[in-house]
């Protein structure tokens, strides 16, 4: 592994928003392994939605406890994303990415020799562990090598592989789980991160950046954490995100149970159909941040705002499909539809988060960004709609958990009004901080 100098997106009143901080070739090669490896993440995390009908059945399990499986995963990485972070921040992210692969991987492999219901568990939390800080660190180092202009587009891209990564997941937990056994999956789908865990190594990383203020100096810890709430409109993109994934989290866990139950379809099946909404979700992420790119150049209140505007129609269709039509084509039709809108955040919030966080803590805003999305929308989404489920019928669950999008519309929103200014205070930054 070697290491570049601290790119000069750090400054980029120095060196534009349009200029490329590093050799094209170095930049893009960074973002196909960052995105094969987020993709194998999420195979790894979805990959248990596809054997919930088979799990209920074996080990006579509830809704609430099927869905702390997928919960459990994202409360390990609400807890340790930020110290995670802070460490890629301060060390190195490549060195930290490929340690945490490798971790994750493990723990799959694990999860395949489970024997009960608490086995089983402990092992998705390991997984979360070693999943923690790796978009963080993984959207940290994408940025600091592709133009400013392109942020959201690159972001929404490298996330995009989440959507990928949970199709394959769903899809090659229904086919495996079918012929072979749940466990055989679990084992299959684990082998491949540990090899692109080495791999990873031979990407380039940039120089760690001095956490240096424009008006106290040099940031201390205490400052460092202050630092993350200080834009409004960041808080605005921690809050809003995860209010908007409450939704997308329990489509994606949920969707292959509803389609065995109402739909009639063999595990098989379901994961294939679910798969489907998923791929569209993830072409969905790369549009709308494209989207959010463009209009942004004219407002930069629009990298909020179009996201914000895909997400009220996307979460009223949904919500309208599961509450209003019946199992059917058009129903499927709809949620498909719902699937490529409600994920119009997901690029442009990490995004904005990094734009108007300091530069030497792109990795914990990051992080933080993971922290409350992972704690109060991937953990909560799932677990919420698995007990609404068991109270009200699963049905009555998909149609509640959508109206969140209605909320983090909202959200987004009011961050849209304080975003140019939190911006340019960030590209008020002086050179030196990229120098040193």
């Amino acid at each position: 592994m070697s290491v570049i100098a601290a790119p000069s997106s750090l400054a980029p009143a120095a060196a534009g928003r349009d200029a490329w901080l590093v050799p094209r070739r170095q930049a893009w090669f960074a973002f196909v392994m960052a995105f094969l490896l987020m993709t194998l993440d999420f195979v790894d995390r979805q990959i248990v939605v596809s054997m919930f009908p088979v799990l209920k059945a074996e080990w006579q399990l509830s809704d609430k406890q099927l869905g702390a499986l997928v919960s459990a995963v994202s409360i390990t990485i609400a807890l340790f994303s930020f110290p995670i972070a802070v460490i890629s921040d301060r060390w190195s992210r490549v060195k930290s990415i490929a340690l945490m692969a490798g971790v994750w991987s493990l723990a799959t492999i694990a999860c395949g020799l489970t024997r009960n219901y608490a086995q089983l568990l402990a092992a998705r939390a390991a997984i979360g562990l070693g999943e923690a800080g790796y978009g963080a660190a993984g959207g940290a180092l994408l940025t600091s090598m592709f133009p400013a202009r392109r942020r959201a587009t690159v972001v929404a891209g490298f996330l995009a592989a989440a959507s990928i990564g949970s199709v394959l997941g769903v899809v090659m937990g229904g086919v495996i789980t079918a012929r072979w056994g749940w466990q055989v999956a679990f084992g299959i789908v684990g082998v491949p991160g540990l090899v692109l865990a080495v791999a990873f190594l031979w990407v380039r990383d940039y120089r760690t950046v001095p956490l240096v203020d424009r008006d106290a100096g040099r940031m201390g810890a205490r400052a460092a954490f202050l630092a993350l709430f200080r834009p409004r409109s960041a808080v605005a993109a921690y809050f809003g995100g995860a209010l908007q994934l409450m939704a997308v989290s329990t489509l994606l866990v949920w969707l292959p149970s509803y389609l065995n139950r109402y739909h009639d379809l063999p595990v098989e099946q379901a994961g294939i159909r679910s798969a489907i909404v998923v791929l569209v979700g993830s072409v969905g992420i790369v549009f709308w941040g494209y989207l959010a790119d463009r209009r942004a150049a004219a407002d930069p209140r629009a990298k909020l705002l179009v996201p914000a505007a895909a997400l009220v129609v996307g979460g009223l269709l949904l919500s309208g499909a599961f509450g209003l039509v019946a199992p059917g084509p058009a129903q499927f039709a709809l949620v498909v539809a719902g699937g490529f809108l409600v994920t119009a955040a997901s690029g442009a919030v990490p995004s904005v988060a990094i734009d108007v966080i300091h530069p030497g803590l792109r990795a914990t805003a990051a992080a933080m960004v993971a922290v409350v999305q992972n704690l109060f929308g991937l953990a909560a989404g799932p677990l919420i709609a698995g007990a609404l489920s068991d109270a009200f019928g699963l049905a009555a669950a998909l149609a509640v958990m959508p109206l969140f999008c209605l909320a983090s519309a909202a959200v987004l929103a009011l961050g849209a009004r304080a975003y140019p200014a939190d911006l340019a205070r960030i590209e008020a930054l002086p050179a030196s901080v990229e120098a040193a």
